[in-house]
């Protein structure tokens, strides 16, 4: 059980607090195209600034590379972000990020005042946890405060290195749920808890398949994955993904299901395409029955009733990865249907970020979610069971 110090726990008046949020949102031509992101931050920074706190906001932004460019820089942020708070952030521009101006701004605080620092990947030591920039960022601020989930699984100097130099550090709001259901949900879950994966590849879900294999009652598979699956159980694939030097791991994994009583379904029936386009003509066939020429595309209506009735009953459910090409409207219906399933099933629903979160908003099914991650690479590896840096360097309870 993973049992971090949240910022419920500490009282910052009038203390520097150092919050690293992820601000890591879609730029065109310097303006904002989607601020969820920056809403999701808000409830850590309000609870701060009511706490008589000194609010120091840093995030990186993009891949500058370690260098200052200007159409990376985090200013529209702090314009923005005044705005959805309703006090004015003062932007620190810095191409040093701790430099001048973030030293004298900070120097001039009262309490409940908020600054921006500029993007930390302007500095090259950022990605490479340089001990200098961490010294110089743990500086700034008397406490830490890690609200960003995105980039947990990585170790920067602004979300661990800089932990080794401050005495406080802790999780905010949205790290905090983060860890609740990602992390302490799958580990403890509420049964029957059922798995459900998607996503083209079975390679880049191996660990994933392995650690829930371990935990699960049921675990679906769809997607681009269950090609693999069923080419290795002999069956005719057409055109369809496929990863060949995974086939023998698809008959394992079959087989270690069986081993441990965990149900391990697999489509029964797909939405096939004689091109790879939404003007394509769909077909509907079962398993393993896909002509020459033809690819599949989707999970087929057999499967969304199969896979909508394995959660039904469930407690807790962990989604990661679409059913199907969900981008081409031919070829949603069963991204939708499981959304749907999940949308109307009493169990804690959790989607594991990335394509799966794109997808569930997109359908119009996100207010129904218990918890929808922030993390693509973050929440996978939370889902492969592994320690994530950013979670580990804050303070135990």
């Amino acid at each position: 059980m993973l049992n971090k110090k949240s910022v419920d726990d500490i009282n910052v008046k009038g203390k520097r607090v150092l919050v690293r949020c992820d601000f890591n949102v879609p730029l065109i031509d310097g303006k904002i195209t989607d601020e969820n992101r920056l809403v999701a931050a808000l409830p850590t920074i309000k609870k701060l600034v009511a706490d008589g706190g000194k609010i120091i906001l840093c995030s990186h932004l993009g891949k500058p590379k370690g260098e200052p460019k200007p159409e990376l820089s985090l200013a529209p942020v702090a314009v923005r972000l005044s705005e959805l708070l309703g006090q004015e952030v003062k932007f620190a521009a810095d191409a040093t990020v701790v430099g001048e101006n973030a030293k004298a701004a900070v120097d001039a605080m009262n309490e409940g005042d908020v600054i921006l620092l500029e993007n930390t990947r302007y500095r090259a030591e950022e990605t490479k946890n340089g001990e200098e920039f961490s010294k110089e960022l743990a500086s700034l601020c008397d406490v830490f405060v890690n609200d960003a989930f995105g980039t947990a699984h990585r170790a920067h100097c602004s979300n661990v290195g800089v932990t080794q130099f401050v005495d406080t550090a802790v999780v905010g709001y949205l790290m905090q749920k983060e860890i609740d259901f990602l992390g302490n949900a799958v580990n403890n879950p509420e049964r029957p808890f059922v798995a459900i994966l998607g996503g083209a590849k079975v390679s880049s879900k191996i660990s994933v398949i392995e650690n829930l294999l371990d935990k699960v009652d049921t675990l679906i598979i769809g997607g681009g994955m269950a090609y693999t699956f069923s080419k290795a159980r002999g069956g005719k694939i057409g055109l369809s993904l496929c990863e060949d030097d995974y086939m023998e791991y698809a008959l394992n994994m079959l087989k270690k299901a069986e081993e441990k009583g965990v149900k391990l379904l697999l489509p029964v029936d797909h939405r096939i395409g004689d091109d790879f386009s939404n003007d394509a003509n769909v077909q509907i066939v079962n398993s393993g029955e896909i002509p020459e020429g033809w690819e599949g595309m989707d999970i087929g209506p057999k499967t969304e009733v199969l896979f909508a009735d394995a959660v039904k009953d469930a407690k807790t459910v962990v989604w990661n990865g679409p059913m199907g090409c969900f981008e081409m409207p031919k070829f949603a219906n069963g991204t939708e249907a499981v959304a749907k399933a999940l949308a109307e099933t009493d169990a804690v629903t959790i989607i594991g970020g990335g394509d799966s979160a794109a997808a569930v908003n997109q359908l119009g099914y996100g207010d129904k979610m218990t918890h929808i991650s922030t993390g693509g690479g973050a929440s996978l590896e939370f889902l492969e069971g592994k320690e994530l840096p950013g979670v580990a360097a804050a303070n135990d309870k």
